[in-house]
């Protein structure tokens, strides 16, 4: 996939750019032309000659260190690009092309490209889940750059947790599997895909909370698939123990309220939403600031209804966009799917049997309905929850085709 492909690499000012080093090497030997641009930071860490010796192509450094008369550095090598490597990412560099500085020859190339931008982030895990830069890098997934989510381990700042830039080979099986999935035309390219998944948690007190048994995991699948099938995905997801799939922009809620302020926040640009998430039908009328101390007898709890998402997207969906709900059920399956897919304005739902052995909320498996506004029902038997999560998108694109006609 890369062989002949012209590459940028964007190194930063951090200590993963060692590993640039060998993201370089392996770029050359699948057959790329590579370029490298440093900032000055990044200098401190590997010397210029060091990527020179592995690209066998002059390395940048300077905005004005013009090495051809008759054209301008980062305007020519900004054109010249088929990608862009950003590896590692520091939060500084996020930061900058998300605001638009560009104050270096790695910025003002990367703010001249239309190339498709790849980012390998790599910093402190504190640093990492800082709001101001999980708002940059969001930012940076809306102008439809690819994120390449850093790994989990030991850093070298001596904390443990996310923040380590992936392996080379990591980055180069995703690079190479999104411009394989882009060059196959997929139905699904430059496509924009909300998806929710998991659980809410509804608190009580500081200690206690409501909630279900679902695992995220189907709808994790789904988001998954999505951004292989070359969308732009954006994952609202309730608590779960699950990674972030590759090329996915995840947001993380805990109640249904933080749920549907978040749905609310993408929803305008998304093309399909596919609505996975179990989200608390009721919370608590009253919550405590402290914990509520044991008494003798019965507990009365008394819960309020929460915000119905899917019912509130059924309302404001716009002509262009297509709307999937999940509905997990125990008995009557097909028919409490298609009173909620007429309920609440939905072009499809996927409706499954709960109480079914290997079908439920954490099973790496599933198996359910698909079911339509057109009339089209398709039963999905069962199998792994990316291979549910494929046919879905299959059934979905021939529901849309048939519109289009």
């Amino acid at each position: 996939m890369l062989k002949g492909k012209k590459v940028v690499l964007g190194v930063s000012g951090g200590i993963a750019a060692y590993k640039a080093c060998a993201l370089t090497s392996k770029l050359v030997q699948r057959g790329a032309i590579v370029k490298v641009i440093m900032t000055n930071h990044a200098t401190q860490f590997v010397s210029p000659l060091t990527f020179q010796a592995l690209s066998r192509q002059p390395v940048y450094t300077d905005t004005f260190d013009e090495k051809d008369p008759e054209k301008i550095a980062h305007i020519d090598l900004a054109d010249w690009a088929d990608l862009f490597i950003l590896a590692p990412a520091t939060a500084n560099v996020i930061g900058k092309a998300a605001n638009g500085i560009a104050d270096d020859m790695l910025t003002t190339t990367l703010l001249a490209t239309e190339a498709t931008v790849y980012v390998a982030p790599a910093m402190n895990v504190h640093m990492y889940a800082h709001p101001a830069v999980q708002k940059n890098m969001q930012t940076l997934h809306d102008f439809g750059y690819q994120f390449i989510e850093p790994g989990e381990g030991f850093l070298a700042c001596g904390y443990v947790g996310k923040g380590r830039l992936e392996e080379p080979e990591s980055i180069l099986d995703v690079i190479e599997e999104h411009i394989g999935t882009k060059e196959s035309s997929s139905y699904y390219n430059g496509k924009h895909i909300l998806v929710t998944a998991g659980p809410t948690r509804e608190s009580i007190d500081p200690v206690r909370f409501f909630t279900n048994h679902s695992s995220g995991k189907m709808g994790y699948a789904i988001a998954e698939t999505a951004a292989k099938l070359g969308a732009s995905v954006t994952l609202i997801s309730g608590p779960s123990n699950l990674g972030v799939p590759n090329g996915v922009s995840r947001m993380e809620v805990e109640s249904a309220r933080d749920m549907y302020h978040e749905v609310f926040r993408h929803y305008d640009k998304a093309d399909i939403i596919i609505k996975a998430a179990a989200v608390a039908d009721y919370r608590p009328k009253e919550t405590f600031d402290q914990k509520m101390k044991k008494q003798e007898g019965s507990l009365v709890i008394e819960l309020e209804r929460t915000e119905d998402i899917l019912k509130a997207l059924g309302e404001k969906k716009q002509k262009h966009q297509y709307l999937v709900g999940f509905a997990a059920e125990t008995s009557n399956v097909i028919q409490y799917g298609r009173e909620k897919l007429e309920r609440k304005n939905l072009d499809a739902i996927v409706v499954n049997d709960v109480s079914q052995e290997n079908a439920g909320f954490s099973a790496d498996t599933n198996e359910a309905a698909f079911i339509s506004k057109t009339g089209k029902q398709q039963k999905l038997s069962l199998n792994s929850k990316v291979k549910i999560a494929q046919q879905l998108f299959s059934l979905i694109e021939e529901d849309l085709k048939g519109g289009e006609q």
